[in-house]
């Protein structure tokens, strides 16, 4: 069977397959979360239907695309549920992992329609390796066959009565990408109404309409802009101008929940990962989910997934103990993992917490000592010592596995979170368990800024950045051998830049002597930034401003103002590691 191939390059119907990709991944998560619900409970007969389902659909939708390989390994694992339905297979350790891998081909499959039909990879005939699956599929399905047909247990037809699958045929219709309407539910018109209908629509063309409103916005703010400047407004006009920008705000609210996804999806992969990790290792470990209805910007979700699964994996593999340690410490010998989502304050807040063995200070300072990443003589806190594990190449773990143990990848982690505006902090006891968490802006389309001037420039800081600001006097600030000019703010010394003297704009003489410092922190590191003026808290629309400022990692994006100026959003994690002026 791996030898047959699929061709995309024959006349096949795009939008068709784009939908079948969209439903694969559905069916796909579906199938997964429904076989480890039956690996912990065997008899659960809801899990058992989902799962034939979701394999019947399957098949179905690729046998009505011709996508023969795909359609037939979805018709074996169909059978195999079948038989479990039956009653003729139980739900072993084996079957379960039949059907992972089952699952796991078929994502293969998908994966590489999607990569080609996205342009990612060349349209071309390919095949996937299948490893043997499907013979022993036949193998284990021919022996239960015959023993179907002898007890008659299933009113259900037997695995060998199941007739020969047909992919030109398809079992169930699919729906199209696009349907504004709604089918109708026999014997329910009355209380059809009140029934939650939804829409499938192109990602594309939602962050073209996110777009549009932001420009919307944009527009609008001008508008006003420009109105206010005039010496005669009535009231009549006044009152316009206040439900337009009513109704402004409320549009860029509702475009931006079109955005928002439950991370429902990416903590369920999670399982998963778990389950594979932890059998490896032989130790015990059950993970807890928790806010899983909890919004968020749909790209988020996206960039999120790979350092959570980083951080899902270290959990198992370092954080929780083996069966004989934990029971040894007095522990239950299953180790718990919670994943947990709330929105905190603006932000999304995601925690991993686990039971283990907790990180071990002395171990992480010795090793930082021994790597020159720290003097013996520093005191650090608690804090301090733990954010060493994010430094690139740094690890203690005492041997090398294939699951981790090289020091690859934690900071990997914390460089994908500060690029989705994020921070990550920890906490842990040893002997008692760790927590991570992750902060997260909502969506990464509109930021909430402090606007200051410099000048006649303008620039936006995150205000999640801002600690406080004041007026500068000139006693406050001092210059150190080395260290540049620094501010005295509360018995702390803390570096000062002159925004207007980083991007060499003049100040603004009329400011000279009334000018204002902001204190800005970013990963435990503060930094005084000077500027002429505050011009007030604002959210902005962020506009993409291609590789034109690249060569400066201070400025992450741009805004239009109302005014119709731009306005450079500048990144707190570079402006506090920036290098003191001499």
């Amino acid at each position: 069977m791996a030898d047959q191939e699929i061709n995309l390059g024959q006349e096949m119907d795009t939008e068709l397959i784009q939908e079948f990709l969209s439903d694969a991944y559905e069916h796909l998560s579906a199938i997964e979360q429904g076989i480890l619900v039956l690996e912990e409970n065997p008899s659960e007969k809801e899990a058992i239907d989902n799962v034939f389902r979701a394999f019947h659909t399957f098949k179905g939708n690729a046998g009505f695309l011709n996508l023969v390989p795909i359609a037939e390994l979805a018709h074996k694992l169909e059978n195999l549920l079948d038989a479990v339905r039956c009653g003729h297979l139980s739900t072993d350790s084996q079957v379960v992992d039949l059907i992972l891998k089952g699952g796991d081909i078929l994502g293969k499959f998908v994966t590489e329609i999607s990569d080609q039909l996205s342009g990612k990879k060349p349209v071309v005939p390919f095949s996937i390796e299948t490893g043997g699956l499907p013979q022993l599929l036949d193998q284990i399905l021919s022996g239960d066959a015959a023993a179907n047909e002898d007890s008659g247990m299933c009113d259900s037809p037997s695995i060998a009565a199941l007739p020969e699958l047909k992919p030109e045929k398809m079992t169930e219709p699919t729906q199209p990408v696009l349907t504004p309407e709604v089918a109708e539910v026999p014997e329910a018109k009355e209380s059809f109404s009140l029934a939650q209908s939804s829409v499938k629509v192109a990602t594309h063309k939602l962050d073209s309409l996110v777009d549009l409103v932001g420009e919307f916005v944009i527009a609008q703010s001008q508008v006003m802009q420009s109105i206010r400047a005039e010496e005669f407004l009535n009231e009549h006009a006044v009152r316009n101008l206040a439900q337009l920008s009513r109704i402004s705000k409320e549009l860029q609210r509702t475009a931006m929940s079109l955005r928002m996804v439950p991370i429902r999806n990416t903590f369920q992969r999670m399982h998963r990962l778990v389950r594979d990790v932890s059998s490896r290792q032989g130790k015990q470990v059950t993970l807890i989910l928790e806010g899983e209805d909890t919004e968020i910007d749909r790209n988020i979700v996206e960039a999120i997934h790979d350092p959570l699964v980083h951080m899902i994996r270290n959990s198992v593999d370092h954080g929780i103990e083996s069966v004989e340690k934990r029971l040894a410490a007095g522990k239950d010998p299953e180790g718990k993992i919670v994943l947990r989502a709330y929105h905190q304050a603006g932000n999304i807040i995601i925690e991993i917490n686990d039971d283990g063995a907790g990180l071990n200070r002395e171990r992480i300072l010795d090793k930082a000592i021994s790597r020159n990443l720290v003097d013996s003589s520093a005191d650090l806190s608690d804090e301090e010592v733990f954010n060493l594990i994010f430094t690139p190449g740094f690890s203690t773990a005492e041997t090398i596995t294939d699951i981790s143990g090289r020091g690859v990848g934690m900071d990997v982690v914390k460089r994908n979170i500060h690029k989705l505006r994020g921070r990550i902090d920890i906490s842990s006891v040893q002997g008692k368990g760790s927590c991570f968490e992750i902060s997260l802006p909502l969506t990464l389309a509109i930021i909430e800024g402090l606007l200051v001037r410099v000048n006649s420039h303008c620039y936006i800081l995150p205000v999640n950045s801002v600690r406080e600001s004041f007026r500068l006097r000139m006693d406050q600030t001092t210059t150190v051998n080395g260290r540049g000019r620094l501010i005295r703010v509360r018995e702390s010394l803390i570096p000062l830049l002159d925004l207007g003297e980083y991007f060499h704009v003049s100040a603004d003489r009329k400011k000279a002597d009334d000018r204002i410092v902001i204190i800005l922190e970013s990963e435990n590191e503060k930094r005084c930034i000077v500027v002429d003026e505050l011009l007030g808290k604002h959210e902005v629309v962020i506009k993409n401003i291609g590789s034109i400022f690249d060569l400066d990692p201070a400025i992450s994006g741009a805004t239009i103002l109302g005014d119709g100026l731009v306005g450079l959003i500048l990144e707190p994690s570079v402006l506090v590691h920036l290098p003191s002026a001499a």
